[in-house]
C-alpha cells in the first residue's frame, strides 16, 4: 500500500517510523522518476535528495520552520511532500508548477532562487530575525549542494553565521556533481573527506591521538605550538574547514539512510550553534543510466527531456521517419563553441572560461578540442569574470561563456574591474531574452539596460547563426575594451555558415528591406521578429516596410538611425530585452539628444516591467506580445490611425 498517497502536509510525516519513512522517500523517487520521464523536468539532482527531503520534514514543523532549498534543482521532493504531489505532472508547464521554489506557489517555499550558493544567506538572515523577535521562534534547515559550495557568497554566509553563532542546520547534500562535475580545491576536500572514512575521528579525538604518538613524537607536536598542531589535526580530521569557522561539522552520513540522516539532523538542531551535516548522496539514485552511468550519466540525467522514460528505463530511440526531412537548424549554443574553437586555433591567446556552465555554454567543445585552453571555474561568476581581467590584463584574449541571468552575479567586476580598466573581455552571454521553462531566474532579460549604461563596453547581437561567428570574430580582433556578445536559446535560423568569418565595423548596422511608412530597426532576436512583421504588414495590410538591423546596442549607428527617422513616419524599435533600459530606449535617448526625431514617431517592442512566468518560448511571446503578428497588428493601427494614442 501506498504510504505517498496519505502524506498531503510536512506534518503528516511525524509519526512515521524510520522504515515507513525509508518507504515514503522511494515512492517519492518513484513518482519522480515516472512523472519527470514522461514531461520532462530537472531530475537527477532530485533522485538523490529523496531521503534528505524525508527526514528533514519528518523532524521540522514546516512552515513555522523554515527549509531553505539551494537553488531549487533538488527540491521536487519538497514539493511532493508540501501539498503539490497531484500537481507535479504540471512543473515547468505555463500556468503549472515553478521549476525552482516559489514563493508565491506555497508558504513552505520559504525563498524563490534559481541561482546557487545563496541558501546559507538566507538562512542566517532568517535566523537572526527570529532572534530579535520580527518573526515567531523556529527551526532553519537550508539543503545546499556542494556543487553550491564553489560559490563565494556561500562562504561568506558560513563566516557570518559561525561569526555570529547563529543555530541554523546546514544540510550539504555532496553527489559531487552540479551540471557537470565539481571543480576546484574544495571539491577536492569534499572527495578527501567521502574517500578516508577511516579518519571521522571528532575534532577533540584526533588532538588527543596526536599527542599520544609513540617514540616522543607526540610530545616534540605538543611542543610545536598550536598553529603546527591545527595544521596536522586539519590532515586527519574531515570536517575542520568548517570547525575553524566555528561552525559544527557531522558527517559523513549517508544520505539515502532515512534513519541515519535523522540521528545527525536531531542532534544538529539540538546544538544551539550553526552545524554543517555532510550527506553524501548519489546524483541519479534510483535511475540505473545516471545512478551506475559514472560522470557522464549523472551529466546527461541532470535534466530528463520529455518522454525520455519508459517503464523507469530510458526510452528507445524513435524510429526513423521514411520521408527524409531537412536537417534541423543548429543550436546557437553549439555555432558559438564551434566557432570559439575556430578562433582559439586561429589565435593562441584565445582562452574559454565558463562558471560550472561547460555544456550549458557550449565550451565543452573547446574543452574536448584544446583543453589547454578551456577553464571551469565553478560557481563563481565574480570570480570568472575578475580571472578573466587577470587574463586580459597579461595579454591573453578571454572569452566568458556565461548565461545572461547569471552574469548579472559579476556585475561589480564588469563595472570596476574591467570597463574601468578598458580590459580586452569578451562575454559571451548564451540564453539572453526569454528561455522558457526554467522561467523568471533564467529570462536574459536584463543584460543590454545592466551593460548599455557602462563606459567602454560594446554591445552587439547576431540576428543568426552566421552572424554569431562574424560577431566572435570581430569580438576577439577588438582590442579598445570589452565587449559583450547576447544570442538566444535554441535553434538558429538556418541560414547558410560563411566559410571564414568576417570582421563586422563596429557600431554599423545594416539595411536588409527597403520600403516606406514604417521603418523597423531589430537588435539580435528582434531582427528575425521585425522581419516576420514587415512581412505580415505588407500580406494583411498592403503595408511595405522598411527593415534594419541594428548589430549593435552600443556605439549605435547614429547615421542610420537618422535615415530611417528622415524617410519614415514610424520608426519600430523591437529587442528581447526589458523595454526600461534597453535598446529601444537607447534609440529614444538618441533621438532626443541629437534632436532629429522630427514629425517620426517611435514604438519600441520589447519585455514587460515585470518578470515573466515560466512555459515555452512561444506561449510567453503571445504573452508579452512579441510576436510578428502582435507587433505588426500593433503598428498598422498606429499608422492606420494616426489619431490614436500610442502605447
Amino acid at each position: 500500500m501506498s504510504l505517498l498517497e496519505k502524506i498531503d502536509r510536512p506534518q503528516d510525516l511525524h509519526g512515521l517510523s524510520d522504515k515507513e519513512l525509508q518507504q515514503v522517500a522511494q515512492e517519492v523517487r518513484e513518482q519522480i522518476i515516472d512523472t519527470i520521464g514522461e514531461i520532462g523536468g530537472h531530475f537527477g539532482a532530485n533522485l538523490g535528495a529523496c531521503e534528505i527531503a524525508v527526514a528533514i520534514h519528518s523532524l521540522v514543523d514546516s512552515p513555522r520552520d523554515k527549509v531553505l532549498w539551494d537553488v531549487g534543482h533538488q527540491a521536487y521532493p519538497h514539493k511532493i511532500l508540501t501539498g503539490r504531489r497531484d500537481q507535479l505532472h504540471t512543473i515547468r508547464k505555463y500556468g503549472g508548477l515553478a521549476p525552482f521554489l516559489s514563493i508565491a506557489e506555497s508558504e513552505h517555499d520559504i525563498m524563490g532562487a534559481g541561482h546557487a550558493s545563496t541558501a546559507v544567506s538566507y538562512a542566517v538572515g532568517l535566523k537572526e530575525a527570529m532572534r530579535r523577535g520580527y518573526e515567531e521562534d523556529g527551526k532553519v534547515v537550508a539543503v545546499v549542494g556542494d556543487g553550491a559550495l564553489t560559490g563565494g557568497v556561500a562562504f561568506e554566509a558560513l563566516s557570518n553565521a559561525g561569526g555570529m553563532d547563529v543555530p541554523i542546520v546546514i544540510v550539504v547534500n555532496d553527489n559531487g556533481m552540479s551540471i557537470s562535475p565539481n571543480v576546484g580545491s574544495m571539491s577536492r576536500y569534499f572527495n578527501r573527506i567521502r574517500l578516508h572514512r577511516g579518519l571521522h575521528e571528532a575534532r577533540e579525538d584526533a588532538e588527543s591521538a596526536l599527542t599520544k604518538l609513540p617514540l616522543g613524537i607526540g610530545e616534540r607536536i605538543e611542543r610545536l605550538g598550536p598553529q603546527v598542531k591545527e595544521s596536522i589535526k586539519a590532515m586527519l580530521a574531515p570536517g575542520l574547514f568548517f570547525e575553524e569557522l566555528d561552525v559544527a561539522y557531522v558527517g559523513v552520513i549517508d544520505g539515502h539512510d532515512v534513519a541515519a540522516i535523522r540521528e545527525a539532523l536531531r542532534e544538529a538542531l539540538d546544538a544551539g550553534r550553526p552545524v554543517v551535516v555532510h550527506c553524501k548522496t548519489v546524483k541519479g539514485k534510483g535511475f540505473d543510466p545516471a545512478e551506475y552511468g559514472g560522470l557522464e550519466g549523472m551529466e546527461k540525467w541532470h535534466a530528463a527531456k520529455p518522454a525520455s522514460i519508459v517503464d523507469r528505463a530510458p526510452a528507445p530511440p524513435a524510429p526513423k521517419s521514411v520521408s527524409d526531412p531537412a536537417p534541423p537548424a543548429p543550436q546557437y549554443t553549439k555555432v558559438f563553441g564551434e566557432a570559439l574553437v575556430r578562433e582559439a586555433r586561429r589565435d593562441e591567446r584565445v582562452v574559454g572560461i565558463t562558471a560550472a556552465m561547460n555544456t550549458g555554454t557550449g565550451l565543452d567543445i573547446l574543452q574536448k578540442a584544446i583543453p589547454e585552453r578551456y577553464y571551469d571555474v565553478g560557481i563563481a561568476e565574480q570570480h570568472a569574470v575578475l580571472f578573466a581581467a587577470g587574463l586580459a590584463l597579461a595579454g591573453a584574449k578571454p572569452v566568458a561563456a556565461v548565461y545572461s541571468t547569471f552574469l548579472q552575479r559579476g556585475f561589480d567586476q564588469i563595472v570596476h574591474d574591467v570597463c574601468l580598466q578598458k580590459l580586452n573581455v569578451v562575454f559571451a552571454m548564451d540564453r539572453a531574452g526569454l528561455v522558457g521553462d526554467d522561467g523568471p531566474t533564467h529570462h536574459g532579460a536584463f543584460d543590454i539596460s545592466y551593460l548599455r549604461c557602462l563606459p567602454n563596453i560594446v554591445l552587439m547581437a547576431p540576428r543568426d547563426e552566421a552572424m554569431l561567428a562574424d560577431m566572435l570574430h570581430t569580438s576577439l580582433l577588438h582590442d579598445d575594451g570589452p565587449v559583450a556578445l547576447r544570442y538566444p536559446r535554441g535553434e538558429a535560423e538556418g541560414v547558410p555558415m560563411p566559410s571564414e568569418p568576417k570582421a563586422i565595423d563596429i557600431g554599423k548596422g545594416e539595411l536588409l528591406r527597403s520600403g516606406e511608412r514604417v521603418a523597423f530597426l531589430g537588435y539580435g532576436y528582434g531582427v528575425p521578429l521585425a522581419l516576420g512583421a514587415a512581412e505580415r504588414l505588407f500580406d494583411k495590410h498592403g503595408i511595405d516596410a522598411t527593415v534594419a538591423d541594428a548589430r549593435f546596442a552600443k556605439p549605435l549607428d547614429l547615421d542610420l538611425i537618422r535615415e530611417l527617422v528622415a524617410e519614415h513616419d514610424v520608426v519600430v524599435t523591437v529587442e528581447e530585452n526589458v523595454l526600461a533600459g534597453g535598446f529601444g530606449a537607447a534609440v529614444a535617448e538618441a533621438l532626443v539628444d541629437a534632436d532629429i526625431a522630427g514629425e517620426a514617431r517611435l514604438l519600441r517592442f520589447g519585455l514587460p516591467d515585470r518578470f515573466v512566468t515560466h512555459g515555452k518560448p512561444a506561449l510567453l511571446r503571445e504573452e508579452v506580445g512579441l510576436t510578428p503578428r502582435a507587433i505588426a497588428d500593433k503598428v498598422a493601427e498606429a499608422v492606420l490611425e494616426p489619431r490614436q494614442a500610442l502605447a
